[in-house]
């Protein structure tokens, strides 16, 4: 090209500011592709312990906010590339041998999306204990389930959250199954055809911990299944914050009343002074719709792009750190928040026998006196109507009441009346009984307060 950009295309083009974030993983794997072109007589050991002396300094200089970046740095690897020569001179340019850009972006944004994906399953492991410990803190608390937001059945207070306890470790299973993809060497791969020099992948993806190299070129430098793949994983981790942060918001409100907010995760109102907002559970409902759009929009960005690379492709960055950074301070905020949350287990309580949630257990009686189900279903309804119309609980009616429609209803169908008996009766594997809520805590070594559960697996990139 024989006439320089326009400043305005420069400002248009650069990542810096957002890419910079990469340094870190850019010289890790510059320092292994150094590395490599050394032990394969690309370049002499001498060169390759300037050019590793210099990118560290420069590490350096990033970790202390001393790295000054300037107009031509287009994105984080120019700048770091012209550090280095700045520092060392012409032999800084050698570091750059079989590669391009192109493998070298996607060789740092593996690197940094590998850490990332350790780091928020520590995070939810960190969530998923505190859920744990708030179900401790209240084994006998019990509380109506819902279906339709209609008050349907008793449940333990625990059950209900180690539902969400579940949905974090197929979280917590998906990201483990996306590090995996995320974990193969693209180095290599050059510009589009890979490289005539005789370098060694292997060796470059042993010194970085990758479990193997990629093996198209095209494919690898044009690849960002994995980022979206993190993406979706990251938007059903981010639907279920949302659900359990609803339903704090409903709780919390005075027509529930089941828990009370800590005053350090509420506010107040500027207006009304008797308010304490549930803020942070609603800003956490509400940022889900940032990572719904992040996976929107790496996907749209992809889905027309031909092979191989295509600047395109720079724009992949900005929706997957908004998601990141999304993430990982929902997850922690909600980790702190949760285990200070003050249960009311008495209105809990209350509301457990309230709204007829025991007229399952009437149905079941008679089913274990040989009365169909459906025909139980039928009698017990007309029981509910009857207690409706005399403004009863289920629990008040007494044994005359019962058998004037059914006789099949005997002296022990009262003890079956409590929101206790019906919770305990349902030991079933995956029931609400305290017996499964215990033995569950136990199973995932929630059970006491030395719990230490930590992220499954992953390495570290340095």
């Amino acid at each position: 090209m024989e006439e320089s950009t326009d400043p305005l295309v420069d400002a248009f083009t650069t990542s810096f500011p957002v890419d910079r974030r990469l340094y870190a993983h850019d010289i890790a794997g510059s320092i292994a592709h150094c590395r490599m072109l050394a032990k394969q007589k690309i370049i002499g050991a001498g060169e390759r312990d300037r050019i590793v002396k210099g990118l560290k300094s420069i590490e350096r200089e990033f970790d202390s906010g001393r790295f000054v970046a300037i107009p031509s740095d287009e994105d984080v690897h120019m700048a770091i590339e012209r550090r280095l020569i700045e520092k060392i001179g012409p032999v800084g340019g050698k570091l750059h041998t079989a590669r391009s850009r192109n493998d070298q972006v996607a060789l740092d944004l593996r690197l940094y999306l590998r850490d990332v994906i350790d780091e928020l399953r520590a995070a939810i492991a960190s969530l998923q204990r505190s859920l744990g410990d708030l179900a401790r803190a209240n084994l006998g608390v019990i509380m109506p389930g819902y279906t339709h937001l209609q008050p349907a059945q008793p449940i333990l207070f625990g059950h209900h959250l180690l539902a969400y306890y579940e949905m974090l470790e197929r979280d917590d299973e998906r990201l483990r199954d996306c590090r995996v993809r995320t974990n193969v060497l693209p180095l290599g791969a050059g510009a589009l055809a890979g490289t005539t020099f005789p370098i060694d992948r292997e060796y470059v993806a042993q010194l970085l911990g990758f479990d193997k190299v990629s093996e198209n070129s095209l494919d690898t430098v044009s690849d960002r299944d994995f980022a979206l793949e993190f993406l979706a994983a990251g938007a059903i981790l981010a639907m279920h914050l949302s659900r359990l942060s609803d339903e704090i918001v409903l709780w919390a409100s005075p027509h529930f009343g089941f828990i009370e907010l800590p005053d350090a995760y509420a506010t107040g109102s500027s207006m009304m002074p008797q308010k304490k907002n549930p803020d942070i559970a609603e800003l956490v409902r509400g940022k889900t719709g940032r990572v719904y759009g992040s996976l929107t929009s790496l996907l749209t960005t992809m889905k027309g792009i031909p092979l191989a690379y295509n600047r395109d492709m720079q724009e992949d960055k900005p929706p997957l750190f908004d998601a990141i950074d999304t993430l990982a301070a929902s997850l922690k905020v909600l980790a702190a928040m949760v285990p200070r949350l003050r249960v009311r287990g008495d209105r809990m309580r209350e509301a457990a026998e309230a709204g007829y949630t025991l007229a399952t257990e009437l149905a079941d009686y008679l089913a274990t006196r040989g009365i169909p189900f459906r025909e139980a279903h039928g009698i017990v309804g007309a029981v509910v109507r009857k207690a409706i119309a005399d403004e009863r609980h289920l629990s008040e009616l007494t044994l005359e009441d019962l058998q004037s429609f059914s006789p099949s209803f005997e002296e022990d169908v009262l003890e079956w009346l409590t929101p206790e008996a019906a919770v305990r009766r349902r030991a079933a594997t995956g029931g609400t009984a305290p017996t499964n809520l215990r033995r569950r805590l136990r199973v995932k070594k929630l059970a006491g307060p030395s719990s230490n559960k930590k992220a499954r697996g992953g390495r570290k990139t340095k």
